[in-house]
């Protein structure tokens, strides 16, 4: 199973003008299908560091989402790195070209059909919002940094590259432990990831208000597994005479 990334650029995410809202629509899209993100990366409009990363997510092999950074303004500046990273020259894409004289007709020229130059070699991404398409090349996909744009564009993707991927949506179960400290629980935890390999096992720490320590204990992974290794923990939590409540 290929590695998936996210890349989500823009100075106004860094300095918290605006707050991000791909990596939880990226979920939404990708936990249905049975994947999971293993990385995010967050970045600003700088564009050596931005070329640097490229270069590097373009040599893993991963399956990377890029949003932001693909207008005509001087400080969007992702589809010049991407082409930098790759060796490439920005070319001007004949469908994106059409995609957007079709949308703005004499108002395209001269800057908006800007947005129609890709690397050399990229495919589009279409984009049913205002028709100013995305692109992709080597398993990256670029989209605008507006999440009602590049939500419909990113499942497009999925469901039209990578459908091959797809598979059992995983599930989660948790329980809620009353004054309960993580370090009593690691061994346990050791000896559940030996036994249950293909789960993701999680512990979460909560203190309240008043002081109270809780531990949210849980399990993601398919259906079946997870409900065996969850029945494992509540027999532990049992036999240990702890408060717990379910949560999900």
């Amino acid at each position: 199973m290929p590695t998936i990334g996210l890349i989500i650029i823009g100075d106004e995410v860094l300095s918290g003008k605006r707050q991000d809202r791909h990596l939880a629509q990226a979920n939404e899209l990708l936990r249905p299908r049975g994947l999971a993100l293993s990385w995010v990366q967050i970045l600003g409009d700088e564009p050596k560091r931005l070329q640097q990363t490229l270069s590097r997510s373009f040599a893993s092999g991963d399956i990377v989402f890029c949003f932001g950074g693909i207008g005509a303004t001087p400080d969007d500046r992702t589809r010049q790195c991407a082409a930098k990273a790759l060796g490439l020259s920005l070319e001007r894409h004949p469908q994106a070209v059409a995609e957007i004289e079709a949308q703005f007709g004499e108002q395209a020229y001269p800057q908006r059909i800007r947005m129609a130059e890709y690397p050399a070699g990229a495919e589009i991404i279409p984009n049913a919002y205002n028709r100013v398409p995305g692109f992709s090349i080597r398993q990256h996909h670029f989209m605008p940094g507006f999440p009602v744009m590049a939500k419909p564009m990113m499942e497009w993707v999925l469901d039209n590259h990578y459908q091959a991927l797809f598979g059992e949506c995983n599930v989660e179960h948790a329980v809620l432990i009353t004054d309960g400290q993580e370090s009593e629980w690691i061994e346990f935890m050791e000896q559940f990831e030996r036994r249950f390999p293909a789960l993701r096992l999680f512990s979460l720490p909560k203190i309240d208000e008043e002081g109270r320590r809780f531990i949210e204990l849980g399990v993601e992974g398919k259906e079946d597994q997870a409900e065996r290794g969850m029945t494992e923990i509540k027999v532990e939590i049992e036999r240990r005479n702890m408060q717990w409540e379910p949560l999900y």
